[in-house]
């Protein structure tokens, strides 16, 4: 080996190569991929497992039990950073990499940056076919791991050891880009993992890839303070990207300067503290009422890092004005130009500090400001109603536990969801003190995702009270990884709610006329139905066999001073509560658009079908 070369495997070359890369932003360098998970298998064992173990003092190593399981870590932990930082994903060929799709999709409709390294057939083709190989009878290039194509927004199978140089800089240059980041894909033929190569010294030199702030076009900035100050009733829509940008102090400074409210998507909730007088929660189907009462009036609505997903617009039912023009501030020029919007495609945190500066002296109406503050005031009262529990002997409702939750945490606590009935109700109800604190993965809205991604939070954020809000049908989709935060020693925290079924497509099933078929936890009765007696199943139970404390709450009390013995615990804990199914939280503000059938002979379905035909007549195409 010459001075300016060193022998490697191709496996040993790619982890010593990620243990030297780094995103910096506003002067703060991050390790750009912080640690590696990994199942081994025949398609990886021998390569990427044996260069772990030959690097593992700079490349730490996280043992998972599921595939999918261990993206939702990673994309968990990229997500509590702000995407400044990433982890890997190693599988091996055949299942183990099919596995990846799931939680690939998840990562690239969330734009969270995850880098997923399958082992891959023979790039020789010595053993062929070989054991999990996909044999196509007219394309024999084709492998399993081609069903990540779609969902990875960069994909390359490498399959040269020297591929890989060019192949890897790109990955890091997609992982880092705040524009284009997602999941990313290299897939690796086992031959090829285990190959030598005498690689370039250069390419194990320390990299640091700068993640920029662009700044708003002067043209279009000066548009977009023209369009804000011809408004009367302005709204903010804020969504992830705001997060992203760590640019909630640029909002807070926007907002305190011109009085104009803001209303917050899934991803974009605790853009503001909960208590600041012009937030107002949630927006959408799942929104509060006085978001979505302004929002029907608005005659400009201020995207700041949002995608305008379904549930925000209602379906294309929300914004109801005929006047509602749209302005998008979106680092992402596919975003920005949604809903045939003036752009500002820009950096969020930028974009909304020059935007401020051109407003200088620009206020809403008092009157605006006043109804807004007006209506919050209002629907803070339905919060409270809803959390509030009059007698603390009952067995709680879900909103009760929200309501106990509320109760407990501080300011840094985060608070873990993505699918069931919670999403709605946290949308609607949760109050969040900090900008981390609502974590709610709802581009994908993927169950299972809770209690993997509770693991990767924790990781980037050790001694952060950080808490899993699942249901039991959430629950028995993926609680694998509870042996993981064990084995870890991740002190994550579960809630685990008990309603025995899958509750919020039982109450969708009802509305579209499916009558709540196949939705719940029971026997079956003697019509065939899913009717009877509820499952004898045990999930508490469960939990506490695979390594978590555990601790069982019946009544109100009692879940209040579980969740405060296992928010001072230094163990995973289980706190299990089974739920009053009476609905306590407030109705839906905003349509959703899940389309019914158009004939049937049901009852159920044809008086859905007319509630359907009203409310799709509502939808609005913004041209």
């Amino acid at each position: 080996m010459s001075a300016t070369t060193r022998r490697l495997t191709t496996a040993q070359a790619l982890v010593r190569f990620l243990s030297a890369q780094y995103t910096e932003r506003d002067g703060v360098r991050h390790r750009l991929i912080a640690g590696t998970w990994g199942i081994f298998g025949h398609g990886n064992v021998a390569g990427i497992g044996q260069a772990l173990v030959e690097y593992r003092d700079v490349m730490p190593y996280h043992q998972g039990r599921n595939e999918q399981a261990m993206v939702h870590a990673a994309v968990g932990h990229a997500r509590q950073l702000n995407r400044l930082s990433a982890q890997a994903v190693t599988t091996s060929i055949g299942p183990g990499a099919t596995n990846l799709v799931t939680g690939a999709a998840l990562a690239t409709i969330n734009r969270l940056p995850v880098l997923l390294l399958p082992g891959d057939y023979f790039a020789s083709r010595v053993a062929d076919p070989l054991l999990q190989q996909l044999e196509h009878p007219v394309e024999a290039d084709v492998s399993v791991n081609d069903t990540l194509r779609p969902v990875s927004r960069y994909f390359d199978r490498v399959t040269r050891p020297e591929a890989l140089i060019p192949s890897a800089l790109n990955a890091m240059r997609v992982l880092a880009d705040p524009a284009e980041t997602g999941a990313v894909t290299l897939a690796l033929p086992q031959d090829v993992q285990a190959e030598a190569y005498d690689w370039p010294e250069e390419f194990f030199a320390e990299r640091v890839w700068s993640v920029r702030r662009p700044a708003p076009d002067p043209v279009e900035l000066t548009a977009a303070a023209e369009a804000v100050r011809a408004a009367r009733r302005p709204l903010v829509v804020a969504g992830g990207g705001v997060h992203h940008s760590e640019a909630e102090e640029a909002l807070r400074a926007f907002v305190d300067a011109t009085g104009v409210p803001v209303a917050s998507t899934q991803a974009g909730k605790g853009s503001l503290r909960h208590d600041h007088p012009a937030d107002l929660g949630g927006i959408g189907h799942t929104g509060t009422a006085v978001s979505d009462g302004l929002a029907r009036t608005a005659d400009l609505v201020i995207g700041v890092g949002t995608r305008y997903s379904d549930f925000t617009t209602a379906s294309g039912t929300l914004f109801q004005n005929p006047d509602v023009r749209f302005l998008n501030l979106n680092i992402t020029g596919f975003d920005a130009h949604k809903l045939a919007a003036r752009t500002l495609v820009c950096d969020a945190r930028t974009g909304l500090e020059h935007l401020t500066e051109a407003l200088a002296g620009h206020r809403v109406p008092e009157s605006y400001e006043a109804e807004y503050r007006a209506g919050k005031e209002r629907w803070e009262q339905v919060v409270e109603a809803a959390y509030r529990a009059d007698d603390d002997a009952a067995v709680p409702t879900q909103t009760q536990v929200l309501g106990a939750l509320d109760s407990v945490v501080g300011d840094e606590d985060v608070v873990i969801n993505a699918a069931g009935s919670l999403p709605g109700d946290l949308h609607k109800l949760w109050r969040s003190r900090s900008p981390r604190q609502y974590h709610l993965e709802y581009g994908y809205s993927c169950m299972g995702y809770e209690i993997p991604a509770s693991l990767g939070v924790q990781q980037a954020a050790p001694g952060t009270p950080v808490w899993a809000l699942v249901g039991d049908g959430t629950y028995l989709m993926m609680p694998t990884e509870i042996v993981t935060a064990v084995q870890e020693g991740l002190p994550v925290n579960m809630v685990l709610v008990q309603n025995h079924g899958y509750a919020s497509i039982g109450g969708l099933s009802e509305e579209t006329g499916g009558e709540r078929f196949g939705t719940a936890y029971r026997h079956r009765a003697a019509d065939g139905g899913f009717t009877g007696a509820p499952l004898p199943v045990d999930l508490a139970a469960n939990a506490a066999s695979l390594g978590m404390d555990v601790l069982r709450a019946k009544t109100v009390r009692e879940l209040r001073d579980a969740l405060a013995e296992a928010r001072a615990s230094d163990r995973p804990t289980c706190v299990y509560v089974e739920t009053d199914p009476t609905p306590t939280a407030p109705p839906a503000e905003a349509w959703w658009d899940v389309p019914v059938a158009e004939v049937a002979s049901r009852e159920a379905a044809l008086r859905a079908r007319e509630r359907y035909d009203s409310q799709v007549a509502r939808r609005r195409r913004h041209l």
